[in-house]
């Protein structure tokens, strides 16, 4: 049985710290999709970290819905998280495009409702972040909801 690390900041939700090897596949995926490769929902995020201003990168599942433009968090307050609310936007690349987004962080129901779309089209990436099934209704969402932050995104 795989054992996952959680990490804990005092008030706050859990982070899922990834495994070495997770890290390593992130590292060369996030290469790949900045170079335009991946699945069309795989982008780059890029966000300027919180106090060294450094540009960080990490690849996510961007999800699409009604025309509107979702990030989740699947293991929590992940620094990318923490930076991005500090800094007020972020980019999304893919291969030489870069757009840039405001985030409007999402509550109640609305959370509700895409996280359980987010789990749902992504659950071979995502499964094993999320305490319930694909498949669950939503109400299933409103236990768990807290632990994963999520934005929609809008054209900065």
């Amino acid at each position: 049985m795989r054992q996952t690390r959680i990490w804990y900041m005092a008030g706050q939700p859990d982070f899922r710290v990834p495994t070495a090897r997770e890290r390593v596949f992130n590292r060369a995926y996030g290469f790949l999709v900045g170079m335009g490769l991946g699945f069309p929902y795989n982008y780059l995020l890029q966000v300027r970290g919180r106090k060294s201003g450094k540009l960080y990168s990490t690849p996510i599942d961007l999800l699409e819905l009604d025309g509107k433009k979702f990030l989740v968090a699947p293991r929590g307050r992940a620094q990318w998280v923490r930076n991005a609310e500090v800094a007020g936007e972020i980019a999304l690349k893919k291969g030489r495009g870069v757009q840039k987004f405001r985030l409007r962080p999402l509550s109640g129901p609305e959370k509700m409702d895409v996280l359980k779309t987010y789990l749902d089209r992504f659950r071979r990436e995502v499964q094993t972040y999320f305490p319930i099934p694909a498949g669950s209704p939503v109400a299933q969402f409103a236990g768990i909801a807290d632990k994963y932050p999520a934005f929609e995104l809008i054209r900065a």
